[in-house]
């Protein structure tokens, strides 16, 4: 799509004050399910496979608002923007993680500081009234 520019999208799903987070094999921290979007796909429609690769779920959006979070980062010295786009959702009880997971948890809420966690974690869940710090 664009050199520079990462767009991702991925459900945001809390169940009795736990999150669903995963650590995938390309990452050394929590994060929640998501990823890339590709041409010809909606956001939501992101939202809703990669779930279903990564944790084997499927997923409902229940907010139609999602959240948006701007990142930059740098791959081989070259800074690129990160646009990452999160939905409130719920989903199927049963996980089947895929090949490309290493761990996923349900991570109490208030115990996400203990763990190594994406940037974009907290602001997430506090933007959904999940923290209120």
């Amino acid at each position: 799509m664009y050199e520079k520019i990462i767009l991702v999208s991925g459900p945001v799903i809390v169940k009795d004050n736990k999150v669903l987070l995963d650590i995938s094999s390309k990452d050394d921290f929590w994060k929640f399910c998501g990823g890339q979007v590709r041409e010809h796909e909606t956001l939501q429609e992101t939202a809703i496979r990669r779930a279903n690769e990564e944790l084997g779920i499927n997923t409902e959006i229940i907010d139609s608002s999602p959240f948006l979070l701007h990142l930059t980062k740098k791959k081989n010295n070259v800074p690129k923007d990160v646009i990452l786009v999160h939905w409130l959702a719920k989903a199927d009880e049963e996980i089947t993680p895929g090949k490309d997971v290493k761990e996923w948890q349900w991570m109490t809420l208030k115990d996400l500081k203990k763990h190594n966690i994406g940037p974009n974690i907290v602001p997430t869940l506090k933007h959904f009234g999940f923290i209120q710090e």
